[in-house]
């Protein structure tokens, strides 16, 4: 079993861009697949725009068929129509991997930048930075919503790989 593969889908929920990130890990290495920023045109009304982030990641889950989707939580913003506006692309994230019977785990901000960081309150690019170390990368991922949805996917694999410790 510590042999196991596992693929992970990170999402980093966004209206302007949604970050994806699938990572494969076997053991403690971890191997990038792929990362990209899904950004819809602003000339789409909301709804369209919602429409073509749920289909770009319906089309990578079944191209990558991830064995889990991790995303990131709802942070608390301090404008009301902002966070609307996320809340609805996660709920076309949540759906897109439901549709595709992918377990969804979500993780909060906190949790992510301490999973890969150390830190709760460590600033994007240092996040960025321990990604690109992580997945033995040359550059740093961009955009920064890739990069944060990889930094999902590395922490649930992390929490996957603590819990199968816990329960031997």
């Amino acid at each position: 079993m510590k042999d196991e593969r596992m693929r992970v889908l990170g999402v980093d929920p966004g209206s302007d861009t949604t970050g994806y990130g699938v990572v494969d890990s076997r053991g403690s290495q971890y191997e990038l697949v792929e990362y990209a920023g899904i950004r819809a045109p602003s000339r789409f009304n909301f709804a369209e725009r919602l429409l073509i982030i749920n289909q770009r990641l319906e089309e990578v889950i079944a191209r990558l068929r991830p064995d889990a989707c991790s995303v990131e939580e709802t942070f608390y913003a301090i404008n009301v129509k902002s966070a609307l506006k996320l809340g609805h692309v996660r709920g076309v994230v949540l759906v897109a991997a439901a549709r595709a019977g992918v377990p969804v785990f979500e993780y909060s901000p906190l949790e992510i930048k301490s999973a890969l960081v150390g830190y709760g309150r460590a600033e994007k690019h240092q996040v960025q930075e321990m990604v690109k170390i992580l997945l033995k990368l040359k550059e740093p991922p961009e955009p920064l919503d890739a990069s944060d949805a990889l930094a999902a996917a590395i922490c649930h694999i992390n929490t996957h790989r603590t819990h199968i410790r816990m329960e031997r």
